[in-house]
């Protein structure tokens, strides 16, 4: 049997289940236990370091024990605390972007995606480099900086050749003042040569989601195909890291197996990150089963109401307080609001889960991953971020000045960060205000912007950030950053 050690290199080592499901025990024990509770909540809140801050955050169990809690006061501490911690280390800012999809071509059988290769009736697409143009230019003219790009596991179909050919012709478009900035890539297991080859090409962050830790479901759910190969799955993220990309995004699939396993295993990865390489996870996503082709949710009996997800949200931002956390348009606006209040700081938005979805003016549906709850323009969900009080930022400067990895997490987990963040994202979104928004959105984003520069607190940098927003008004001088 497996014992469990966060530093070992194999995957039923690290995620154990025998130390899941003991701390699912312990956490049901003490799931009453106020003072056990209340010294969680006291050594996870922030503490003054230096001009930031710190957070000590809390192990799988001791998380678990946060998630399990059933005193009604102090689950709204931990809501108040999960509120306190985001804006120490993110601020209002919200990071936006959106996903491309090249391809759904697929030789997997997962039992809860409409890629699986035995559905016969979904059409089936691939980009050319032309059709990636026209899609990144459309992503462009709406305003984005910042892509996730997806792809089916084909190897015939999607080939790593392929993946790298899309990613230049991405970083080669140039129209109007729009340009990609950072390319995130969202694509199958494979190999440390290709994942170096991935970084090489100049990736932002490389994202897998796990789907479920639990190995008897995730074999169950994924009956065919190189992902039924669980150990090999699981261990992507040190083969990515062995191949030099420092910043890793992790996540399950919520409604899949149980969400309190889902969650140890999630933290426990997470701890493991740090163990071997120094460095956690950059992301953590957190989506949940819905409705697509052929797929229908109520047939899933792992489903969580919204009250779970938003203490889910809230429990890993308490637990990992340095991580961006991404919620994306499967959620609608209700639902992504008050994610945004609990620990979320990346959105997706205008987004379009078809291959090939953006260069139509309609949406497409017969090629879509899943159903989009929130179907609203990029223009209407930043202003509505705005109207909310938190600034849309389109900033990608941290991966372009070599702050990633173990160089952005110390800056991050002293609350460094935001000397850098604050002042670039008002500058990106300005570039919006002039180059895209429409008028209503300009009303409301004006005012944010020369309200939010007063608040920096470094006068020097506030002073240059000032003059670089003037800049932009002013002319099509673009891509300042801190």
């Amino acid at each position: 049997m497996a014992t469990y050690d966060p530093r070992s290199r194999h995957a039923e080592d690290f995620i154990n289940d025998e130390e899941i499901r003991e701390t699912l025990d312990y956490a049901a024990a003490h799931a009453r236990d106020a003072a056990l509770i209340e010294d969680l909540l006291e050594k996870a809140r922030p503490r003054p370091s230096g001009a930031g801050c710190r957070c000590a955050g809390l192990t799988h169990r001791e998380a678990s024990v946060l998630l399990a809690c059933e005193i009604p006061e102090l689950n709204e501490r931990i809501f108040e605390l999960a509120r306190e911690i985001k804006l120490a280390y993110y601020g209002n800012r919200i990071v936006m972007f959106a996903p491309l999809y090249l391809s759904n071509y697929c030789v997997n059988g997962c039992t809860y995606c409409p890629y699986h290769a035995r559905n016969k009736h979904i059409a089936r697409k691939r980009l050319t480099q032309d059709e990636v143009r026209r899609e990144v230019i459309a992503l462009q003219d709406m305003g984005h900086k910042r892509l996730a790009i997806e792809a089916g596991e084909d190897p015939r179909m999607n080939p790593i050749e392929y993946i790298l050919e899309c990613i230049d012709t991405i970083y080669s478009i140039k129209h109007r003042n729009g340009a990609i900035r950072r390319v995130n890539v969202n694509i199958a297991a494979t190999t440390v040569e290709e994942y170096r080859m991935l970084k090489d090409a100049g990736i932002g962050t490389y994202i897998l989601f796990q789907e479920t830790y639990d190995k008897r479901s995730y074999l169950e759910l994924h009956p065919t195909g190189p992902k039924h190969d669980y150990d090999y799955h699981t261990e992507a993220m040190d083969r990515a890291m062995d191949g030099g990309i420092d910043d890793v995004g992790l996540g399950v699939l919520f409604g899949l197996e149980k969400y309190r396993y889902e969650f140890a295993g999630l933290l426990m990865h997470a701890e493991h990150l740090e163990a071997v390489h120094g460095v956690g996870p950059h992301t953590i996503s957190v989506p949940r089963l819905k409705r697509a082709d052929d797929i229908d949710p109520d047939e899933f009996d792992n489903g969580i109401d919204d009250d779970t997800f938003a203490k889910i949200i809230a429990c890993i931002r308490v637990a990992v307080p340095y991580t961006g956390m991404i919620i994306s348009t499967r959620e609608n606006e209700a639902v992504r609001a008050r994610a945004l209040e609990l620990g979320i700081s990346q959105i997706s938005g205008g987004s379009r889960t078809s291959v090939g979805g953006y260069e139509e003016a309609e949406r497409p549906h017969d090629s879509e991953q899943f159903d989009v709850s929130d179907q609203r323009s990029l223009d209407e969900v930043v202003r509505w971020l705005m109207e909310l009080d938190h600034i849309p930022s389109f900033c990608t400067a941290c991966y372009r000045e070599g702050r990633t990895g173990d160089r952005f997490m110390s800056l991050c987990k002293s609350g460094q960060i935001l000397n850098c963040c604050h002042p670039n994202a008002l500058m990106t979104l300005s570039e919006y205000l002039v180059d895209y928004a429409s008028p209503k959105t300009r009303e409301v984003g004006w005012p944010l912007v020369e309200r939010e520069l007063a608040r920096i607190p470094n006068e020097r940098t506030r002073a240059l950030a000032s003059e670089h927003v003037a800049d932009i008004r002013a002319s099509n001088r673009r891509d300042f950053r801190f």
